[in-house]
């Protein structure tokens, strides 16, 4: 028993990856890359480090997984990719990411309809507890609403929620950094007749956006994508969902490192609602009785005895 819960808390630690990485995105996005160019920053965080890693990898999908790979870069980088930056460059990092920390019940919600996996309650109350803790950590008193900018940020999480449900659900059938070269190959070709006709070309990019871009790309990207699907594959997708609440803790955590934001007890009593919350849905009781396959072995060996 204290194998598996330390391979589980193991596996929830990598899946973290993903989400401390993407704490920096709206930090990142705000000081170095180039001003109102979504789609722009959306395609070289896809497209050519997505090339680099399937020349690294050498494998392309085949049979089913052509069109599924193709469909999974558009919702997981091509769509996602945009509609983020799209927040990023529109809304206060706050609000955007409290409204990407209502993904675990979306999540909750897609995985039950797709592929029967019932949420448990303390998922969904570390869920609740989890955006309650980040609009306490993230919202800031005088911020403007953007329409745009939600829509765009409520798009994505929905998009993201979708993805993550069909992955679970389709299993890939090679290793995580081959199957996150797909996608970010795919998403990115998706992205880049789209930037060339809604924002022409390229703009002037200097040493602090190359910077900038190499970060998101190879840490933000393949490092948190590959920790993301492997978490995807092995565990629950609400717990997975969850794990993706420290997101925000890692704006805040930079926010308040970097750019001077303020951290008091609001922020504290919010820090401590989203990890009771991360905990409460993703660590698991000890049974009381078998499992369901011991209940099944059981079974067989007692009508094959008869």
């Amino acid at each position: 028993m204290e194998d598996k819960l330390g391979a589980r808390l193991l596996l929830l630690a990598v899946t973290a990856i993903a989400p401390i990485s993407w704490g920096s995105t709206y930090y990142v996005t705000a000081t170095h890359l180039p001003p109102d160019r979504p789609l722009f920053a959306a395609l070289v965080r896809a497209l050519p480090f997505g090339l680099a890693l399937l020349l690294v990898r050498r494998q392309l999908p085949h049979g089913d997984w052509w069109w599924r790979a193709a469909l999974l870069g558009v919702i997981n980088v091509g769509a996602f990719f945009a509609l983020i930056f799209v927040a990023a460059y529109r809304l206060p990092g706050g609000l955007a990411a409290t409204l990407t920390a209502t993904s675990p019940l979306l999540v909750a919600l897609i995985a039950w309809l797709l592929i029967r996996e019932r949420p448990t309650p303390g998922a969904i109350v570390g869920a609740v507890l989890g955006v309650l803790g980040v609009a306490l950590l993230v919202l800031r008193a005088g911020f403007t609403v953007d329409p745009v900018g939600v829509a765009a940020s409520l798009s994505a999480v929905l998009l993201f929620s979708l993805g993550m449900v069909l992955v679970k659900r389709w299993k890939p059938p090679v290793d995580m950094l081959t199957f996150t070269s797909w996608q970010l190959v795919a998403g990115g070709l998706a992205i880049l007749p789209v930037a060339l006709i809604v924002e022409g070309a390229p703009p002037a990019v200097d040493t602090s956006a190359v910077a900038g871009y190499l970060y998101i790309g190879v840490v933000g990207t393949v490092v948190a994508y590959t920790a993301w699907f492997t978490g995807i594959g092995r565990l629950p997708a609400t717990a997975v969902a969850l794990v993706g609440l420290l997101n925000p803790v890692s704006g805040t955590v930079i926010g308040v490192t970097l750019a001077g934001e303020p951290f008091g007890a609001v922020q504290v009593v919010g820090t401590g609602l989203v990890i009771a919350g991360i905990a409460l849905g993703t660590v698991r009781r000890r049974p009381s009785g078998p499992s369901a396959e011991e209940r099944e072995s059981q079974r067989a060996l007692e009508e094959a005895a008869v």
